[in-house]
Parts: structure tokens; sequence; C-alpha cells
């Protein structure tokens, strides 16, 4: 198995370490102090813009704390204000409470997929956290607050609820799901196989340690279908196959994703920013904005 009690560049809580040390280490206590330190840009209640809103884009967990920092400098299991948090997705929910377990020493990742509790007849692209108990991998939403009405329970979520990018790709391709059904919201036009497909790759990167943004984009990611569709047929069935046990897949995987450039970001990635910004490149060695070209 993958060491993913070690920390990523990503999940590393940097000079912010010690921070972690006073959250709690039980799973729905862990889970309610995330949701303490983040609010969702677009589920919040708050409309954020600016500087503020420009805090989806702190793809580092070290980036997320050093924003609270300097907003709260206060412990990080004081309260804080919705208006107070740092702003992010379902994504950030993930990452932060993956890099507080991983602190702990708990094997932890962040798994990338779509949800069908938030809509019905609406497949929402979605993220959400895994720990290994000792016996198997539990999956939790840490953005979620418990409750009956979402019908299961959000800090060890069944099969259903959410499906893997891998397995809502290999879905559509069968027909048995309609892409159109699939994307950010139904209100936008962000949707589609093609949307389907680029996030089978954002599930392999984040499966390997490089959990970047939803919004992220390098290799063969396009918002089209027009290419040779074997290559994510296979991607998706191995990521099938891996989170079923199978260890050869995921060693194929791995190596399939450390060769080939198509599958894993270089040292610069794009960034479609969805702060309605125009779209700019990062160098992921120095953590800065590079001219794009």
């Amino acid at each position: 198995m993958k060491n993913y009690a070690q920390q990523t560049a990503y999940s590393d809580p940097g000079r912010y370490a010690e921070l972690l040390d006073a959250l709690p280490t039980d799973i729905p206590g862990l889970a309610k102090a995330i949701q303490n330190l983040l609010i969702h840009y677009r589920g919040g209640g708050i409309e954020f813009t600016g500087e503020r809103l420009d805090e989806v884009n702190n793809r580092w967990v070290e980036a997320i704390l050093a924003a609270d920092q300097r907003r709260n400098g206060i412990p990080l299991t004081a309260p804080r204000e919705p208006e107070d948090r740092v702003v992010g997705c379902c994504r950030d929910y993930a990452l932060l409470f993956v890099s507080a377990l991983r602190h702990q020493g708990i094997p932890a990742r962040s798994r990338i997929g779509f949800a069908s509790c938030f809509q019905p007849g609406w497949n929402a692209d979605h993220v959400i956290a895994e720990y290994w108990n000792g016996d198997r991998w539990v999956r939790v939403d840490a953005q979620l607050e418990p409750g009956e009405h979402w019908g299961f329970d959000v800090q060890d979520i069944p099969a259903g609820p959410f499906r893997s990018a891998a397995e809502v790709w290999r879905g559509f391709r069968a027909g048995e799901i309609d892409g159109e059904t699939c994307g950010v919201d139904p209100a936008l036009p962000i949707r589609g196989g093609w949307f389907i497909r680029d996030y089978v790759f954002l599930q392999l990167a984040h499966l390997e340690g490089d959990e970047l943004l939803l919004w992220d984009g390098w290799g063969a990611m396009a918002d089209d279908l027009e290419m040779d569709l074997t290559p994510t047929d296979e991607l998706a069935a191995l990521l099938v196959a891996a989170d079923n046990g199978d260890d050869a897949a995921a060693t194929k995987l791995h190596d399939w994703y450390k060769s080939d450039p198509d599958l894993h970001p270089g040292a610069k990635i794009m960034v479609h920013s969805p702060t309605g910004t125009p779209p700019y490149s990062i160098d992921l060695s120095t953590r800065q904005k590079v001219p794009v070209g």
C-alpha cells in the first residue's frame, strides 16, 4: 500500500504543523473542527470578492493555514465566525482533514468523484476523504454536518451517494449515465463527458499525492472528447480495480502516472479559477504565477 500516512507537498502544514496538535483525534470532532476553519465559496451564504474569493486558489494546506492565521491568529480549535473562515471548496475540506489525519499518523487520502445527494437527478463534482481504520478505507465528507436528511452517514459513506470519477466515466461510456447530468452546477455549462474524463485524471493525481485544485489543467485534459478514448477507458478500469484491492492494478497506475506526461502535472500547470480571472500558469516548485506562453 502507498504510504498515505505521509504528508505530500499539498497536505504538508509546513511551519503551521504544531497548530494541528490541538485538533481532535476522533473523526466527528475533527470534521467539526475543519468546518470551523473553512467556508465554501459558493455554498456558505456569504458573497466573497477580491482577495477573499481568491482564497479558493490556496492549493497548499500551508497556504490555507497561513490565510487563517493572518486573519485570526488563534488556535485552530477556537470558534470562528463564518465570515472569518478561509474561503475554499470541497477539495479544501477534504485535504485539510487528510492533512490532520496524516499528522496523527493515520493513512488518509482525498477522493475525486461525483455526489448525487445534493440535487435530484444531478451528479455534482465533489471531493471527499478516506482514512484507513486498520481494516478498510472509510469515506468521510468533512464538509457536511451529519444529519438524517442525507439518508446516509456522512462519516462512513456507503456506495452510491458518492462515486469515483472512474466509476462515473465507465457508466458514461456504457450509456448508463448521461454526461449532461455530471458537472459543477445544473445552471452552468461546465458539465459533460469531457468534464468526467478530466476528473479521471484528477482522481489519479490525488491518489498519487498531487492533490491539485479542481480547476487545474495539465497533460491530456481537454474540453472535448475529440481524441482516442481507449487510454481513458483503461485508466478508469485500473482505478476501479485498484479501489477493489487489486495491487497489480495499483502498481500499474503508479508506474503509468510517473512515466506519462499526459497524466501527471509538470513543472507548470494552467489554472482556470472560478473567481473569473483569466487563466494563468503556476510554477509548482516556486508556487508563483508565471507568464502564460
